[in-house]
């Protein structure tokens, strides 16, 4: 059995923003995209990659929505990920604040994003916690 929309409740105040201006919430996700870069401000830190654990939330123009079944209609999520890459690729970046930030930035970069989630974690800093990260949520503005 359906439940009609107006009985189902939002959990996710963006995604609860949204829809108070919009009919419908379409989203992406990358969950768990691991990536061995150079992080961190302590010196041994410096100068080998360790694992980063990146989780994003793309929240997408309603109307993008394919007609005919292909690519061409829709966001290709291959931007997101070949942007990360291209983010960290070649460089140290000290603090996770720092990495938010700028995948979150590359992501609104696109038109059709109109609000993104993102959030890192080291996941070797303590050996009792699975990881210790940061999260940033950032709405399009205008």
């Amino acid at each position: 059995m359906s439940m009609p929309v107006s009985d189902m409740a939002v959990t996710d105040p963006v995604e609860q923003r949204l829809l108070d201006r919009w009919p419908e919430v379409r989203k992406i996700f990358f969950r768990n995209l691991l990536v061995n870069m150079h992080m961190g401000v302590h010196e041994n830190e410096k100068g080998r990659t360790q694992p980063v654990r990146i989780n994003m939330v793309l929240y997408l123009r309603a109307d993008i929505v394919p007609k005919t079944d292909s690519i061409t209609e829709v966001f290709n999520y291959d931007r997101i990920h070949s942007g990360v890459q291209s983010l960290i690729e070649g460089r140290h970046i000290n603090l996770q604040e720092t990495l938010v930030g700028e995948i979150a930035a590359m992501c609104l970069d696109f038109d059709e994003v109109l609000a993104v989630r993102v959030s890192t974690e080291k996941t070797d800093i303590y050996p009792d916690c699975d990881g210790v990260g940061y999260e940033l949520v950032r709405v399009r503005t205008g």
